[in-house]
């Protein structure tokens, strides 16, 4: 059996169960690197299979019995609450606030405007997990800049109804500054939002199309209209959990569209309709979309391939992940040794996405780059005697809820380990060590080639 197969399979059944894969291979085989070990392509005995299997099988309703001496102990977690690490929001708006992440990934997103090619009627840009809209904003600020009479459309997936408030928060400012725009908001996976189509026909079905237009010509105005949106999002942006994958998904997908009054006309011919909607992107923007764990054929196949797809000629995707070597690993390591969460290297993901693609990337250019240009670095933000000396209890608490949230360490595991002082006095130990905390990510491009 190929790796890739039972990597699949252990997968799946971590998600159907949430599971953390760590937990896996302790309770399968008692090792929890199994996982790690397995993606670096190391080979394991048929015994050691044959306990993989087993371990799965009475972990699935009408499994078989495991063998004689097996035993599973049973799994703590609640799979609807706590299997996706980054769907916490205490954690992740402390993250936010705390590190300039998201301000150096808009910078970074910046220097791909200067090799786009876009096209009449507009520049268009989707935004694979708009989080909280500051990515987008601050793009959306240095595009006006640099394209200051040219009309927008703007797309972006978000499941999260949080996020979504959020986002609209951030769009009055923008349409007042750039009043030729049409924002697009939506829910729907990876491989139908850029095409705002949903590939079930059930689901096509039950689309919910709402277009919002604008009056006024005030930012106020136009938060005031925005504002009444909320019902509707109660009502209608909606996820639950996949019975299948124990992933989030949405229970009815929507798509909804903003412009202004005053500019329809001009708009017109770029403002998407239920049922006729082209993707087409000069810009898209893959910033953190996918688990640091997650599988390299994951990754491919179900979210990189697909946005590779919706470029148009001279389009360019830019895609963001952590890399790790960085002193918040340090402080996850002090305190699991040999913990490796960003195993999946960009040179790996474009290998894998190129393959995934097959004829349909002969026109695209994969390019990982050098490390010099390809890596960069965001700091978690604080005062220098905030680091130095004696560290508050603030301080360090922020510092391990950036270094965890990074890594997407499990609440279980976080929660065994919260329990005692050690986490904390570790943090500290690092902050002195480097005079500050700062992380890694490293970004990629895939861009298609001109006509």
């Amino acid at each position: 059996m190929k790796n890739d197969q039972l990597l699949g399979e252990i997968s799946d059944f971590c998600r159907r169960v949430g599971m953390a894969e760590t937990t896996f291979g302790r309770r399968a085989v008692n090792d929890g690197k199994l996982v790690h070990r397995l993606r670096e392509g190391k080979r394991i005995t048929i015994d050691t299979l044959d306990r993989i299997r087993a371990f799965i099988a009475v972990g699935t309703e009408g499994g078989v019995p495991p063998p004689r001496g097996l035993v599973v102990p049973p799994e703590r977690r609640d799979p609807q609450g706590n299997f996706r690490f980054f769907e916490n929001r205490q954690k992740y708006l402390l993250f936010v606030h705390t590190c300039s992440e998201k301000r150096v990934i808009a910078e970074r997103v910046a220097l791909e405007l200067g090799s786009i090619h876009p096209r009449p009627p507009a520049i268009r840009v989707f935004d694979a997990g708009v989080g909280d809209g500051t990515v987008l904003a601050r793009v959306l600020r240095t595009m006006h800049g640099r394209f200051p009479h040219m009309p927008f459309y703007i797309a972006g997936k978000e499941l999260s109804l949080e996020d979504v408030r959020l986002t609209l928060d951030k769009v009055p400012d923008r349409l007042f500054e750039h009043p030729a725009t049409v924002f697009v908001l939506t829910n729907m996976y990876y491989a139908e939002a850029p095409w705002l189509t949903p590939a079930s026909p059930t689901a096509a079905a039950g689309m919910i199309w709402h277009e919002v237009v604008l009056r006024g010509s005030s930012s106020g105005e136009f938060e005031t209209q925005i504002a009444e949106l909320g019902p509707f999002l109660e009502e209608n942006w909606r996820a639950s959990i996949s019975a299948r994958s124990g992933m989030p998904i949405y229970e009815r997908p929507v798509a909804i569209v903003i412009y202004r009054e005053d500019h329809r006309f001009l708009l017109d011919s770029m403002i998407p309709r239920a049922g006729r909607s082209e993707a087409n992107f000069d810009l898209v923007i893959a910033s953190q979309p996918y688990r640091a764990k997650s599988s390299v054929n994951f990754r491919a196949k179900r979210i990189i391939a697909p946005l590779a797809r919706a470029l148009r000629p001279g389009g360019r995707l830019i895609g963001i992940h952590s890399h790790g070597q960085d002193p918040g690993l340090d402080i996850v390591r002090a305190v699991w040794p040999g913990e490796n969460p960003f195993a999946v290297s960009r040179h790996e993901l474009l290998r894998a996405v190129k393959y995934e693609l097959g004829s349909a990337g002969r026109d695209l250019n994969f390019n990982a780059y050098a490390d010099s240009r390809s890596i960069f670095r965001y700091d978690m933000e604080a005062l220098p005697n905030e680091v130095t000396g004696s560290i508050g209890t603030s301080t360090a608490f922020a510092a391990w809820n950036a270094a965890v949230y990074v890594a997407q360490i499990e609440d279980d595991r976080l929660t065994e380990m919260t329990d005692g002082g050690h986490y904390l006095n570790a943090t500290r130990e690092v902050l002195r060590k480097h005079s500050g905390l700062w992380f890694y990510d490293e970004s990629y491009v895939i861009s298609r080639r001109r006509d």
